[in-house]
């Protein structure tokens, strides 16, 4: 399948932690690290591939308001047209009438200009609001802010680098740019009921941003899955640093069995079996067996907007239910 770009424009005030959050995600840089970057000057581009077939054309906007003037009046039309995502990321300490001004003029670009596009708002920097104000915050911050964007997409989040919160955001950013995404869960569940797992998940490996998952028994922890992408991330990144590579873990206790390992080309998965009798090696036998027909999902995923979809019929529904042994 050829390859498809799509534009992202990463846009917000100067100092709101736009270029951070960038660097964590996408170069693999640990929250401690980036106090030493610099303030992005006029636009940054990087493209970056993800999951095979999409490229991620990443606009990372200076937040001056000279910068920002500019983008907004001589180049509005270069800037803003084609965007597939716009993130516009503010402060959660310094939300000025100025900050949400220059959001309202975005706004109004984007509707002119890439009127399709999806908008999400992250309000970051949430770990410096006091823990009791935040609920209340939040519901305020996000009444403003959809009412401003009241014509597009809107979607809200609360983010800080010091936690799961921006993997939970930015994994929902890259999910809204696959359009296969009903087909894959539909695999992923018939993967978890053939080895009996409690759920299954599937990460992106370069980022281990959260891709799709299949839950057949309930957990109370809703952030679970961004928690694990941001322990991972950590983990892999300290191996990296002793000049090792992670491609299988395994975790076991009297309650549960973890598997995590590499799956395709482009991603991990991760596998949580709380009966303790399924053996580790039945379940690497599914995952195995089942690559094979997740290939095409997810190394070669179709893009939201294209109109390259796999017919589900192509797709193996599941593997043998003999290999899952006790």
């Amino acid at each position: 399948m050829a390859a498809v770009k799509q534009k992202l424009l990463l846009m917000g005030k100067s100092g709101a932690g736009k270029t951070s959050m960038r660097s964590i995600i996408f170069a693999n840089y640990v929250p401690r690290e980036t106090s030493r970057l610099g303030a992005t000057i006029d636009v940054e581009h990087s493209n970056i591939r993800f999951l095979g077939s999409l490229t991620l054309s990443l606009w990372d906007c200076g937040g001056q308001d000279h910068f920002i003037d500019n983008f907004l009046e001589a180049e509005q039309e270069n800037v803003f047209k084609d965007v597939a995502v716009l993130i516009y990321v503010f402060d959660a300490e310094s939300m000025e009438t100025k900050d949400t001004d220059y959001f309202r003029r975005v706004c109004d670009a984007i509707y002119t200009n890439s009127r399709s596009a999806k908008i999400f708002c992250l309000v970051h920097k949430m770990d410096l609001i006091n823990e009791n104000e935040r609920e209340e915050f939040c519901k305020l911050r996000e009444a403003q802010l959809k009412e401003i964007g009241e014509r597009l997409d809107l979607t809200c989040f609360w983010t800080s680098i010091w936690d799961e919160t921006l993997y939970k955001a930015w994994s929902e950013i890259v999910r809204c740019l696959i359009s296969n995404l009903d087909t894959l869960k539909a695999k992923l569940r018939a993967l978890c009921e053939v080895c009996e797992a409690d759920e299954v998940v599937i990460f992106e490996r370069a980022t281990f941003l959260v891709i799709a998952h299949a839950v057949i028994e309930p957990h109370d922890d809703v952030h679970r899955f961004e928690k694990i992408s941001n322990i991972i991330k950590q983990f892999k990144l300290s191996c990296n640093k002793k000049r090792a590579g992670l491609e299988s873990l395994l975790v076991q206790n009297a309650n549960s069995t973890v598997l995590i390992l590499d799956f395709t080309v482009c991603t991990s998965i991760m596998l949580v079996c709380s009966d303790t009798r399924i053996r580790p090696a039945a379940v690497l036998h599914n995952i195995q067996l089942a690559t094979e027909g997740f290939k095409p999902l997810l190394d070669d995923a179709p893009i939201a907007g294209s109109d390259m979809l796999l017919e589900p019929k192509n797709i193996p529904s599941s593997v043998p239910k003999a290999s899952v042994l006790r």
